[in-house]
């Protein structure tokens, strides 16, 4: 099993003799430019825009090219426990489907814990990533399965990050685009002892107290404005939150920061 994460600024393309057969499932994501397999001679090609994902069978290794600024990530996964699904279909589809989303989730979290997890650990991940590449395959996965929360709570996270001045973002919201049920989402983020309207808050003052280090005179919002931009009531609620967080009110925030020597809290 493998993951690799592609960023070609120029073109990349494969030259010359292959390698010997092969068997093995691979999953290319693309999320820019167009990832193009096999020939157009012998009716083999495909070819990946960006926000498309291609999941299939490899018995035989094909040359491959890619457009200029390509990003994609690709996933080699064992053959035994995926071709029972996939025979000789190559399954394609939209990068954005709730189960592409958890399928990235996963493999996020795991270029960052791999090297601290024990053998339990280890097998725990293998068999998470397999699940998930079951659900993309069915198109499907299966929202009783304990083993699936920690990637349904970060899809969540990652999905909630890119919303987060929305007025409408909620617990629903995030359901809703990831093709889950609001318990099924709610019990995800209770597994690792969160909340999503927490998660939500959280993430909300830690940008607005990004936006108080803001030198003044740079474009630096004023408190009410702050409090408007990231969807607190009023800026009342805003300080007493941001109070309660950090121990100090936004004023205190933005003058601690603006004294020498003073750094960002985290």
């Amino acid at each position: 099993m493998a993951v690799t994460d592609l960023r070609g600024a120029s073109v990349i393309r494969t030259e010359g003799p292959l390698g010997g057969p092969e068997d093995v499932v691979r999953l290319y994501v693309v999320k820019r430019g167009a990832w193009t397999l096999g020939g157009a001679h012998d009716g083999t090609e495909h070819t990946i825009a960006a926000g498309r994902f291609l999941l299939k069978h490899v018995g035989i290794p094909s040359h491959f090219e890619t457009l200029p600024d390509t990003t994609a990530k690709v996933l080699v996964l064992p053959a035994p426990l995926l071709t029972p699904l996939l025979g000789n279909r190559a399954i394609t589809g939209a990068a954005d489907t709730a189960e592409v989303r958890l399928l990235t989730a996963h493999t996020n979290m795991l270029y960052q814990t791999m090297p601290d997890l024990g053998p339990a650990g280890a097998q725990a991940a293998h068999s998470t990533l397999i699940e998930l590449a079951k659900a993309v395959a069915r198109s499907r996965f299966d929202d009783t399965e304990p083993l699936l929360a920690p990637a349904l709570a970060q899809a969540a996270k990652d999905l909630a990050d890119t919303r987060l001045t929305d007025p409408g973002l909620s617990a629903v919201v995030l359901a809703r685009e990831l093709n889950v049920s609001l318990r099924t989402l709610q019990r995800a983020f209770a597994a690792i002892g969160d909340s999503v309207i927490s998660y939500i808050r959280r993430r909300r003052l830690e940008e607005a107290r990004l936006a108080l280090a803001t030198p003044s005179g740079r474009g630096r919002l004023s408190i009410s404005e702050l409090a408007a931009h990231w969807q607190f009531s009023d800026s009342s609620h805003f300080i007493r939150t941001f109070k309660k967080h950090y121990g100090c009110t936004p004023s205190e925030y933005a003058r601690f920061q603006a004294s020498p020597g003073a750094r960002i809290i985290r």
